[in-house]
């Protein structure tokens, strides 16, 4: 400024100013957009929540897998071991078992006797243990 300047370099000199001025309102504008800036962060989230979601949905169906094969395993175990001692129970508890699997065929299907099953085989299985356990305490 301490030169005198002609009067088209100060009209290039405004320009460059104005430019200047209108890019510094711009970024500022853009950072003071507050629900622009909330909105492109709620996407971000989002995306990031969803691909997470996958993941965990994904480790979940194979540990779920796992754990059925494992369960069916010991199942099959538990059912051959049954299988196996079957043969070796008392007269009694072989005759309750089998009027036991006689019941579902000769049992009316109404609504108190649907209500009651469950407390019926509750009743066969603790007789059943009952004489387990007193021919064990006497052998």
């Amino acid at each position: 400024m301490s030169e005198p300047q002609s009067q088209e370099e100060i009209q290039q000199e405004i320009e460059q100013t104005r430019e200047r001025l209108g890019e510094t309102v711009e970024e500022l504008v853009a950072k003071t957009d507050v629900k622009s800036r909330a909105q492109a962060k709620v996407a971000e989230v989002k995306t990031a929540a969803q691909v997470k979601a996958v993941g965990v949905k994904t480790a979940a169906q194979d540990k779920a897998a796992g754990v059925k094969t494992a369960v069916q395993d010991k199942a099959a175990g538990v059912r051959a071991k049954a299988q196996d001692r079957a043969g070796t129970l008392p007269e009694p508890v072989r005759t309750a078992r089998s009027k036991a699997a006689e019941l579902p065929g000769r049992v009316n299907q109404s609504q108190l006797v649907q209500r009651r099953w469950p407390l019926a085989v509750v009743a066969v299985v603790a007789v059943a243990g009952v004489v387990i356990g007193w021919r064990r305490l006497k052998a």
